[in-house]
């Protein structure tokens, strides 16, 4: 029985063609030459004005708060349901995330509580848009402009997502993205820093740099502390086959959510959405089951190991883990996880493969 993983990576012989000419050629006066394609590559994609290729979407983020100028005491707001990654970089700045809870139809961060939340010490909002499905960024720019606070998107799993038109990433004072190996579009690890901002674009670069303004002519002179998350030209080589190969990409995500949705449509259970106004990039296909049905997560994933299938919980709400307080007040937040799992979703995948994870679902989720 082949194996069924929860996600990899398309790689083709275009990948493999110009990660070949980085390791052959890319080195000395070339050695930022594919670097400055994909960023090229990445903002006609975004239709933004600045990249900034980075080693980690967390590096794109503590760069972005740090030029914004977070720091100690200060409160940075963001959904409770999230990878650690979104908030970690405020802790290296010595800020303090504010945990919210989130919608019961997105899973993303909920407007009402972000604006209960803020306080004189809030210095912004970062706008998660987990699994690919897209915060409510009418809500939360309504915010933003109401209190003066920016948004800061974190588009880590949204590449193929829009809202109204707009790419996921480009709608907040600036976004970030995962090159990671399980993303969309991969760069085995990787990220990268958007904005419409030159200001903010100029500071993040010189930060980027070691604090080395692109003016400064003396070498080895920094004029202020800067940080070190630069992506090697090898993956840049890879990110941009990938990102000549985009739309196909994104295609294929799609097709495998659409196949998972029509064959799950009758049984208690919610997906991903795609609200008005929305596109869903559908980057990790997840179903909810109905509260008021019968589950036992542990038993299906236990499940899918004993076919050979991999699955993926559903991420657990940040003030449960040891490095935050508590929050059990965030009740949606508390009530969606052990009801949830992230389902196999990669490009090559076969209706024949997903066909076997429906039948194991149909077996442990009733009507």
């Amino acid at each position: 029985m082949t194996k069924i993983h929860y996600t990899k990576p398309s790689i083709t012989e275009l990948e493999i063609k110009y990660a070949t000419d980085a390791a052959t050629n890319g080195w000395g006066e070339r050695c930022y030459e594919y670097i400055g394609r994909l960023e090229s590559l990445f903002c006609n994609h975004l239709r933004v004005k600045y990249a900034i290729a980075t080693s980690s979407c967390t590096g794109a983020i503590h760069m972005g708060l740090s030029a914004l100028g977070i720091g100690a005491e200060d409160e940075v707001i963001l959904g409770d349901i999230n990878w650690i990654a979104s908030a970690a970089p405020i802790t290296y700045l010595g800020a303090k995330p504010v945990l919210v809870d989130v919608l019961p139809d997105t899973w993303c961060i909920d407007p009402e509580r972000v604006e209960s939340a803020i306080t004189p010490r809030t210095k912004a909002i970062i706008a998660v848009h987990l699994y690919g499905n897209l915060c409510d960024m009418e809500a939360l720019l309504f915010i933003s402009e109401k209190y003066g606070i920016p948004i800061i998107e974190d588009a880590a799993e949204a590449i193929g997502s829009q809202w109204s038109g707009k790419r996921a990433g480009s709608i907040g004072i600036f976004g970030s993205f995962s090159f990671h190996g399980t993303k969309t579009v991969t760069t085995g690890e990787g990220g990268m820093f958007v904005t419409q901002d030159e200001k903010l674009y100029e500071k993040v670069l010189t930060l980027s740099n070691h604090g080395r303004t692109r003016s400064q002519a003396k070498q080895f002179w920094s004029d202020e502390i800067g940080f070190k998350y630069k992506m090697s030209n090898l993956q840049a080589a890879v990110g941009c086959a990938q990102l000549e190969r985009i739309e196909e990409l994104i295609a294929g995500k799609r097709r495998v959510f659409n196949y998972y949705a029509e064959h799950l449509r009758d049984l208690p259970l919610k997906m991903n959405p795609e609200l008005p106004k929305t596109t869903n990039g559908y980057w990790m296909p997840t179903l909810i089951v109905d509260k008021d049905v019968p589950f036992d997560r542990t038993a299906l994933l236990n499940a899918f190991k004993s076919n050979n299938i991999d699955g993926r919980v559903f991420f657990w709400p940040l003030s449960m883990l040891p490095s935050f307080e508590k929050q059990p007040e965030n009740s949606t937040s508390y009530n969606l996880f052990e009801n949830a799992i992230n389902l196999p979703s990669y490009h090559d995948l076969t209706e024949e493969d997903m066909d076997r994870v429906i039948r194991l679902i149909h077996s442990y989720i009733k009507n």
